[in-house]
């Protein structure tokens, strides 16, 4: 494998992020370069306006999704446009027009992230259009551009598509397998001697809902797009098989979960912990190898090394259990180490077959497989009474959407009180900071000030020791695909790469230079000052008041995900496809809880609650989660079964119980100790086999863990 950074370099440059870079700077660029030539640029600007905008709602996503909602962008910009250009004279007038649109498009975040992205988008035409006062002639001119520039983006995205459909699907999914090899890696770290366990834990839980995130944007993907669904390509087939099987493999990486302190305690001293590192770590770089292929088309060396590691792995094993005479090591801790090594072997039988659908050959072959796509798919309709039903204070979107019009209303002030030249960049700042949290708005504050501050000392130094235009427009160009390219991956970068680039566009249309730096500072501070102050008292939406709710989810969907393994023992004939969405929810679920927790850690201490609780839950919830893919694992991967399984039913019976009794203590604690006891699973007089011990261990497991969320929820109260 190449060295890291410059593979990551390769990585950076085949994803959707650079892609996404690129076709936004051609798309933005294009206009305004072609008529410059014909001394049109003042025309140019305002098509590149147009396209600018239209760009905000085109993220991945199923290509219908993103022309409809490019087509509706397009009619709204340009309504707008009409609107603020024939109204702007006067200053009242705008400002109620302000208020009203402001709150209206910040409620579109009922409708999922691509509709808050078209009222971004509509309100920042809006801002763009405030101070530009022209006669009404010119107002419908520049609206028309606005119009042409809108669709010449449109028709550019979509000719991209076109040429490549599947290109985008095969770097999310890659960008999907690079976040489970990551995950995997801080796995392996719990092998490492004097690991920190809590900072390590941590890690793992953000990289949890990375992983989350990247898998649901594939499933939105593959599920939504007619081609893929239909297998009608080899292709199609390729991807959506890869895809599945990366989801089982995530499933079996979660199961790999064990007391590591016990290990470390007992196995230290004859190192063979750093050879499961070393193994996991090199089981992660071969899902590396997977995601690179799918960017590049190449077909991935079968992982022959790894092979001989995980033999390696399992003669030490063999060797140490023989040496184990005089009981210097805990009988449980060597199953331990075995149980990880089958399921490491487990892993790797799933990495070698995903390799395998690379080979040409094999890929004109691959067989369809029978998936329900519609029962992943979470559908979000249009739906006014939606909107109705929100208009009041208990919902955080309407509490949202009122804070945004206020500190919009604000920016607006003061930038008529200061006249300042470039005053809409204060309504700027404010807009694309204020978000639904006060968490998020203050990390986002946080990244714009860094970036701005930063690019502003940068773009000055270029503009002060550069005077050739052909290297400043070389500069100019990479800048905006900088900036482009890492506005959804990292937004400090992008804004960093965002303010040297205005500078130097301001440059070149003789609009100032260095002092329009120091302005932009300025305004950034003001604009990020209103927000914060906004986000912090007017109406905020703290995270705690999302905390009964998220964990109830939680809950329940652990649950329902214990309830469909234990159908895979009791019950001969099961739905598959319920047991997967089952164990979808609780990825989400868990995803979920694992981020509010950790947004938490943003707000003011004073509305940090149940901190030390909350980090109990989490840690519970995700080893309850692994338990029970452990389970299913041993019937779904190995065969084991149980003799009599009647002797399982009432510990399986009380799991479900403290779960659910866990769950009414959230809703309602009335302070009262309830002594519910644990279940012994087996009579200890009846002969078994290790397969059996095994499923009989893990579902004590699961009803200890059960059991610890129980008397933890009956100390919480929400």
């Amino acid at each position: 494998m190449l060295n890291r950074p410059i593979r990551s370099i390769q990585d950076f440059l085949l994803s959707t992020y650079f892609a996404d870079g690129l076709r936004i700077t051609v798309g933005v660029l294009f206009p305004s370069l072609i008529l410059a030539q014909f001394g049109l640029l003042k025309f140019g600007m305002t098509l590149s306006l147009g396209a600018l905008c239209v760009s905000v709602v085109d993220t991945p996503g199923p290509a219908v999704h993103r022309r409809n909602a490019m087509l509706l962008t397009t009619a709204l910009i340009t309504v707008l446009s009409v609107v603020v250009g024939l109204t702007n004279k006067s200053q009242y007038f705008v400002g109620i027009l302000l208020v009203i649109c402001s709150f209206l498009f910040s409620m579109l975040f009922l409708y999922g992230t691509r509709a808050a992205a078209i009222g971004t988008a509509t309100l920042l035409v809006m801002v763009l259009s405030i101070d530009d006062i022209r006669p009404w002639n010119d107002v419908l001119i520049y609206s028309g551009l606005i119009f042409i520039g809108s669709i010449w983006y449109a028709f550019l995205s979509f000719f991209f598509y076109t040429l490549r459909p599947y290109r985008i699907v095969q770097q999310t999914l890659s960008e999907s397998v690079h976040e489970v090899s990551e995950f995997l890696r801080s796995k392996a770290k719990f092998y490492h001697q004097n690991v920190n366990y809590d900072d390590n834990y941590a890690e793992l839980l953000q990289l949890q809902v990375q992983v989350h995130e990247k898998q649901d944007a594939v499933r939105e993907l593959l599920f939504r797009t007619r081609e893929i669904v239909r297998e009608s390509t080899p292709e199609g087939r390729f991807l959506l098989l890869v895809f599945v099987d990366m989801v089982d493999l995530y499933e079996q990486v979660m199961s790999t979960y064990y007391n590591y302190q016990h290990l470390h305690d007992q196995f230290d001293s004859v190192g063979i912990l750093s050879r499961y590192e070393l193994v996991i770590n090199r089981i992660a770089t071969e899902l590396d190898e997977i995601a690179f292929a799918l960017k590049t088309g190449w077909t991935p060396r079968p992982p022959t090394y790894l092979i001989e590691d995980v033999d390696r792995l399992k003669k030490e094993i063999l060797a140490l259990e023989k040496d184990n005479t005089d009981g210097k090591y805990n009988t449980l801790g060597i199953i331990a180490l075995k149980n990880i090594e089958v399921n490491i072997e487990n892993i790797l039988s799933r990495v070698k077959t995903i390799n395998g659908y690379f080979n040409k050959k094999e890929k004109k072959n691959l067989k369809n497989r029978t998936i329900d796509t519609e029962r992943f798919i979470t559908r979000q309709s249009v739906d006014k009474k939606l909107f109705f039903d929100n208009l009041t204070f208990s919902s955080s979107t309407f509490r949202h959407s009122l804070r945004v019009s206020i500190v919009m209303l604000i920016g607006f002030l003061v930038a008529r009180i200061m006249d300042s030249s470039h005053s809409y960049w204060i309504l700027l700042t404010v807009l694309v900071i204020s978000k639904p949290g006060f968490s998020l708005t203050k990390e986002r504050n946080y990244q714009r000030l860094i970036g701005t501050v930063i690019g502003a000392f940068i773009g000055m130094g270029i503009l002060v020791y550069i005077q050739d235009r052909h290297t400043l427009f070389a500069i100019l160009l990479f800048c905006m695909i900088g900036a482009y390219s890492f506005q959804r991956k990292n937004y400090v970068v992008s804004v960093l790469f965002m303010t040297p680039y205005i500078l130097v566009l301001f440059d070149f249309l003789g609009m100032g230079s260095l002092s329009v730096a120091r302005e932009r500072i300025y305004d950034t501070l003001i604009g990020s000052g209103i927000a914060l102050l906004g986000s912090y008292t007017l109406f905020p939406n703290w995270e705690h008041q999302n905390l009964k709710d998220a964990m109830l989810k939680t809950l329940a969907a652990n649950v329902a995900y214990f309830e469909q393994v234990t159908f895979l023992y009791f019950n001969k004939e099961y739905d598959m496809t319920s047991y997967k969405l089952a164990r979808k929810e609780v990825y989400v679920s868990s995803a979920n809880l694992a981020s509010l927790f950790t947004r938490m850690f943003s707000e003011p201490k004073s509305k940090q609650v149940l901190m030390k609780e909350m980090h109990q839950f989490t840690a519970l919830n995700h080893l309850l989660s692994s338990y029970i893919a452990t389970l299913s694992l041993y019937n779904k991967e190995h065969s084991f079964v149980v003799s009599n399984l009647e002797d399982l039913k009432p510990v399986m019976n009380n799991t479900i119980y403290l779960l659910n009794l866990s769950s009414q203590y959230l809703v309602k604690n009335n302070g009262e100790i309830s002594n519910v006891p644990l279940i012994k699973s087996a009579d200890n007089n009846r002969q078994l086999n290790s397969d059996e011990l095994l499923i009989i261990e893990q579902f004590d497991l699961i009803q200890k863990v059960a059991y610890d969320i129980f008397k933890l929820c009956e100390k919480i109260k929400l």
